[in-house]
Parts: structure tokens; C-alpha cells; sequence
């Protein structure tokens, strides 16, 4: 009987497995929401701001997009490549920089640092107006 369990305990528990390609697969969708989401937002926003619009689907090149429309200096956003505190100051620079450039104040900077993707449906489906970086 002791020799039958230890089989069994050998193979491990194909459940737990199963779930955690479940959740795995989960979280791909909820990633790929995100993504589609943001990018729908950054297109109303590089339209807004005279942008072409099919940037905002191209990961590096909506950075520098967002960068440019918000500072003028799109190449600010290599800042992203210092760890840690590089990538902190970009988002907070680009937050006061975008709410700005749409003339928004201190709510929308918060919005930008806490929760970007809803900062970015409002700038994009909103009714600000691209006023350029300031």
C-alpha cells in the first residue's frame, strides 16, 4: 500500500498544473485588454495633438510619441533605460508635462501617476484640447 502512494505522489498534482496555465491564460487576456485599451486611448490623444495615429500601436515608438507631445524632446524617454530611478522620474515628468501640454492641472497629474490608462481615455475621449508642450 506504501509503495502504491508513493507512485502516485511521484507524478504530482496535474490540477495544480492545470490551473496554473489557466491562470496564466487569464492573465495573457487581461494584459492584451490593457494593451488594446492604451493604445486606443494614445491614438485619440496623437490625433489630438497632430500625431499619426498608428504610432500609439508601436510599444517603443508610442514612448517617444508620448515623450515628444508632452516635452517636445521625444528622446527624453531613453530616461526609462536608468534603473529605478529613471524610469520614476520619466513618469512624473511626463505626467506634469502631458497634463500641461492638455491644459489640465494637479487631478489629471495624479490620474497620469496612479492610473495612466484611465489618464489617457480621458485626455483621448475627453474634451481637452492639445495646446502643445508647455
Amino acid at each position: 500500500m506504501l509503495n502504491l502512494l508513493t507512485t502516485f505522489a511521484s507524478f504530482g498534482d496535474y490540477g495544480q498544473q492545470e490551473m496554473s496555465t489557466g491562470m496564466l491564460i487569464g492573465e495573457i487576456i487581461f494584459y492584451v485588454i490593457i494593451y488594446v485599451v492604451e493604445a486606443l486611448a494614445l491614438m485619440k490623444m496623437f490625433e489630438k495633438a497632430g500625431v499619426t495615429s498608428w504610432y500609439a500601436w508601436v510599444p517603443i515608438l508610442n514612448t517617444y510619441w508620448l515623450t515628444k507631445i508632452a516635452t517636445g524632446n521625444g528622446w527624453l524617454f531613453l530616461l526609462i533605460l536608468i534603473p529605478c530611478v529613471g524610469s520614476l522620474i520619466w513618469l512624473i515628468l511626463i505626467a506634469i508635462k502631458l497634463a500641461a501640454a492638455f491644459g489640465q492641472g494637479g487631478g489629471m497629474i495624479a490620474l497620469l501617476i496612479l492610473l495612466p490608462v484611465i489618464a489617457y481615455l480621458v485626455l483621448g475621449f475627453g474634451g481637452a484640447q492639445y495646446q502643445g508642450p508647455q
